[in-house]
């Protein structure tokens, strides 16, 4: 039997709470445009009145029947503001702020915010409920910003790291792809991806092999001193990065692997066990090893019981340990800094070489197709993650 959903029914909520709201919400936008304008304090005055004025005219003059009008009204008349004081790109910015002041006028107003809550819920509750969410969302807005901001700017038709009058006034020859050409098209730039493409697939397929062995040995209970040993073997995710870069050049000039491509492959392979360590061990939580003493009883041997049995179940967190481990190898610069040399200038040591020596906008491009690649692995852990899942029986499929 599926869980009722509790619809509160709306009502219209007095002027003295919702007009203080919408002003707040136009106060805040107003800090933007009046700093923009050149005066923060006429901007957050400016915002909260006309908000509020909003608010009154919505709920007053034109009520819920003709919302759908008002709203769409509020658009045009905010996007013809944002026209004129800010061009295009004020045009889109204003048409969004329409749109969603018109919306919170009625949200707030109408005691929508409460439809999908239970009623017995206390205004302090309530105040709490979206609070939490208002405050994820603004941790998310933080870290996600610089991502969002050097995307474009890899778009620049000039060799500013800046956005251009062309690029906020939204003129196409303000844009181009002379940034990604120079890095395709360049001998350093290709040497480094040729050098990351080289390293990070050996490096992952290390991390893979001894992380996988490491999470099933460890999650064996007859294992004596498995939690000191398991705390080892992840320390790498908890010492700082520095410390242990310096350790691997000490320790790697004397047994001759310093600037070596097997020593920056061991490198990163050390630094990528522990993610694969713990995705496999998370996986191995809800694996059956009735299973493995069945096939042990049908004749198998222990690596066919692996390979027949225990993989094709425990695949998904071994390929999202890998690709968390090539990840970290592909984007990771310390380390290769350390115990590499030239002939291993990997991309992401490009990238730091080319902000010390000659700031280029290229690092932007690239910039942008290492997210790009992220994002793809990413996305690829997830949709595994929900297959081992409903592999394992832990979510409906």
């Amino acid at each position: 039997m599926s869980d009722a959903v509790v619809i509160t029914e709306t009502r219209t909520l007095p002027y003295s709470f919702t007009l203080p709201v919408i002003g707040a919400a136009g106060a805040f936008f107003g800090i933007f445009v009046g700093a923009a304008q050149g005066s923060t304090l006429m901007g957050i005055i400016g915002g909260a009145v006309i908000c509020a004025a909003i608010a009154w005219l919505a709920l007053q003059v034109f009520g819920t029947d003709q919302e759908k009008t008002f709203r769409w009204a509020i658009v045009a008349v905010a996007a013809v503001a944002g026209f004129l004081l800010g061009g295009l790109p004020g045009l889109v910015v204003g048409a969004l702020f329409g749109w969603f002041i018109g919306w919170f006028t009625y949200w707030i107003g109408r005691s929508r915010y409460r439809a999908f809550l239970p009623p017995y819920l206390t205004g302090g509750q309530v105040l709490w409920h979206y609070s939490f969410r208002v405050l994820c969302g603004a941790i998310f807005v933080f870290l996600i910003t610089p991502i969002l901001v050097v995307m474009p700017l890899s778009f620049n038709a000039e060799n500013f790291f800046t956005f251009t009058p062309e690029m906020l006034s939204f003129d196409p020859e303000g844009y181009s792809l002379r940034h990604y050409r120079d890095f395709f098209t360049s001998n350093d730039w290709q040497q480094a991806l040729w050098n990351s493409v080289k390293i990070a697939p050996m490096a992952t397929l290390l991390a893979v092999s001894f992380g996988t062995l490491a999470a099933i040995g460890l999650s064996s209970e007859h294992v004596p001193f498995r939690r000191a040993i398991m705390a080892i073997l992840i320390s790498p995710m908890i010492v700082p990065l520095i410390i242990s870069a310096a350790g691997m050049y000490f320790f790697y000039s004397r047994i001759g692997l310093q600037g070596t491509y097997l020593g920056v492959v061991l490198a990163h392979a050390a630094l990528g066990i522990p993610f694969v360590i713990i995705t496999v061990t998370a996986t191995l939580v809800g694996f059956d090893r009735s299973l493995t003493r069945a096939a042990a009883n049908l004749g198998a041997d222990p690596i066919t019981t692996f390979f027949r049995v225990q993989m094709p179940l425990i695949l998904p967190g071994v390929i999202s340990g890998g690709l968390f481990a090539f990840i970290t190898s592909f984007d990771e610069v310390v380390v290769v800094i350390f115990v590499g040399s030239a002939n291993q200038q990997t991309l992401p040591w490009q990238m730091f070489t080319g902000l010390r020596e000659q700031i280029s906008p290229t690092i932007l491009a690239v910039a942008t197709i290492l997210v790009a690649i992220s994002i793809a692995l990413l996305s690829t852990v997830e949709i595994l993650r929900r297959r081992s899942e409903k592999m394992r029986g832990m979510s409906p499929s």
